[in-house]
């Protein structure tokens, strides 16, 4: 076991990820239908039109597997134009981090606003263990929140939660603002994200625009004709990806919404390739986040802010208005309620989409980079099926078999991986010097290493409870627990009340049987027959009821 001389490293157990220790709903959390209760009386109150001028329109443009490799992050090999032009029109986020270096638990905590530890979504793919991760009762998906606030919510393509989507989500899963079901001048927001530089699209290499010669390598890869075609390939994914942000934006244009809609530009972790995706250093958390906001974001501006992927949520209710539920781990970035800069932030990695086990946490400060290995056995290049069909892979596990890597090209297959790293990311932005062993940075070592376990202990981070026993407390029997049927309950007056035995259940109900479902907040009036069911994230939507 390496570690620093003198030093003790503390072992993580599975009672510091006990959720019995979970702060209780009812003791430190308001409910939702609470605290959506005030913001739809606003409304009322407001009226429709007046709420609708006063909210920005909010698009989030996300892409899939890349790093800042942008021109306006000042890369000079990238061909982004559309991505340079928004940067230019808006600000640029030069420290931006998701939770974890893999779509869905990435994508788990940023519809959450909530880490994957505590969510415990964090391994990857939970349906290859055939369960889904059931948060906290107090843990919602954030567009319910703005969907009880009158916005229009679509989601264009992809749901990738670690849990199925609750239908009170969404107003549409499919296309956009332009949708006709959303109500002329309703306030939106809408989600498209493009899948052109996924993973999978670097597989099969075509017809390479970008010249190779001139790719640049990270030095940790062998410089070989295949490994710079696989490079440039990517960098031909970017640029075609490019293009269709500019369709996206020349839509907007074309709908006269340029001037009130608030655009985000950002990736759901880095690179699609070995050694990036998957991996909690800069290479795999790291990712571009570009926000255009007219009139209120100076045109080409940086913000050099630590900023964690867990903002995303509170930052995008802020600006519609609505504070932002106490349970959620990030911070707003943006507008007249931004929160201070964090000294960290943190993120980690657990079991891939194959059965071996592996626990990796990191905290990043504005300098240096801990990295805690708490399965050292697991070696970087851990086998992963779905990735061994990357070109560049297969030409690494080549070379490394034939005994002709050098250097840093070697430390992706050191086994056993040191049980801590700590790295300058100023010096060494590819991280491949570790310091944890140097006694000049034992301060730092254990200043970081302090910081990571008090944010395991704060946010409950489940990460070290052997998966089966994860289930079990998720799934008792391994089967699915099923949402309460709701309670309706009427009077004379036709005052409709509504309730769900199962805590954390969101309500949702409609009057006809070809409306979309709206969420419940309070009580209201009706004489027509009430349609309900209820969802809780994690279990199965409950049975419908009418009264």
């Amino acid at each position: 076991m390496r570690r620093t001389p003198g030093t003790r490293i503390r072992r993580w157990t599975q009672v510091d990820a006990d959720p019995r220790k979970r702060l209780s709903l009812s003791a430190h959390w308001r409910p939702l239908q609470i605290q959506i209760l005030g913001v739809a009386l606003w409304v009322f109150l407001c009226g429709f039109g007046c709420f609708a001028a006063e909210l920005p329109n909010i698009l989030w443009i996300s892409c899939e597997d890349i790093s800042p490799d942008l021109g306006c992050y000042g890369d000079r090999y990238a061909t982004t134009p559309s991505l340079d032009k928004l940067a230019a029109q808006g600000c640029r986020f030069t420290r931006a981090y998701v939770s974890f270096p893999v779509c869905a638990p990435s994508r788990a905590s940023i519809i959450t606003g909530v880490q994957p530890g505590t969510l415990g979504a964090m391994h990857m793919r939970t349906q290859f263990r055939k369960y889904e991760a059931v948060p906290p009762p107090e843990v919602k998906v954030f567009t319910e929140y703005l969907r009880a606030a009158g916005y229009y919510c679509s989601n264009h393509t992809k749901t990738d939660y670690q849990f199925a989507v609750p239908f009170t989500a969404w107003d549409a899963l499919q296309g956009d603002w332009r949708n006709p079901d959303r109500k002329p001048g309703q306030p939106f927001f809408s989600v498209i994200n493009l899948t052109t530089t996924h993973e999978s699209s670097c597989f099969k290499i075509k017809s390479v625009k970008h010249d190779p010669a001139k790719a640049p390598l990270p030095p940790f890869y062998p410089d070989t004709p295949g490994v710079r075609e696989g490079v440039a390939w990517y960098y031909d994914r970017v640029e075609q990806m490019d293009g269709e942000v500019d369709a996206i934006l020349r839509k907007l244009r074309e709908d006269g919404l340029d001037d009130n809609t608030v655009v985000f530009f950002w990736s759901d972790h880095g690179r699609g390739l070995p050694r990036y995706k998957r991996w909690p250093y800069e290479t795999g958390l790291r990712v571009p986040l570009i926000v255009r906001w007219p009139g209120k974001l100076v045109p080409g501006s940086v913000n050099d802010e630590l900023v964690c992927f867990t903002d995303l949520a509170p930052t995008v209710l802020s600006l519609a208005g609505i504070k932002a539920p106490e349970h959620m781990q990030g911070r707003v970035v943006l507008g007249k309620n931004k929160g201070p800069e964090p000294e960290y932030v943190f993120g980690g990695r657990n079991r891939m989409a194959i059965k071996d086990y592996i626990f990796i946490r990191t905290c990043r400060d504005k300098r240096f980079r801990y990295v805690r290995n708490f399965t050292p056995n697991v070696n970087y290049s851990q086998a992963i099926p779905y990735m061994e069909a990357s070109p560049i892979l297969q030409e690494w596990r080549r070379l490394n078999a034939a005994g002709k890597l050098t250097g840093a090209q070697k430390l992706w297959f050191e086994q056993p991986k040191p049980d801590e790293e700590l790295y300058d990311t100023e010096a060494d932005p590819f991280e491949v010097n570790n310091l944890a062993e140097n006694a000049e940075y034992s301060d730092t070592l254990e200043r970081m290493r302090a910081a990571l376990e008090q944010w395991m202990k704060d946010t409950r981070d489940l990460g070290g409870v052997p998966e089966s026993e994860l289930i079990e407390r998720f799934w008792p029997g391994h089967k699915q627990p099923v949402t309460a049927t709701p309670v309706i309950e009427r009077t004379d007056d036709g005052t409709v009340t509504m309730s769900c035995a199962t805590p954390g259940a969101s309500i949702g109900y409609r009057l006809r049987d070809n409306e979309r479902w709206r969420i419940y907040t309070g009580p209201f009036v009706s004489q027509a027959a009430v349609h309900a069911k209820a969802i809780r994230l994690g279990y199965q939507t409950s049975e419908a009821t009418t009264n």
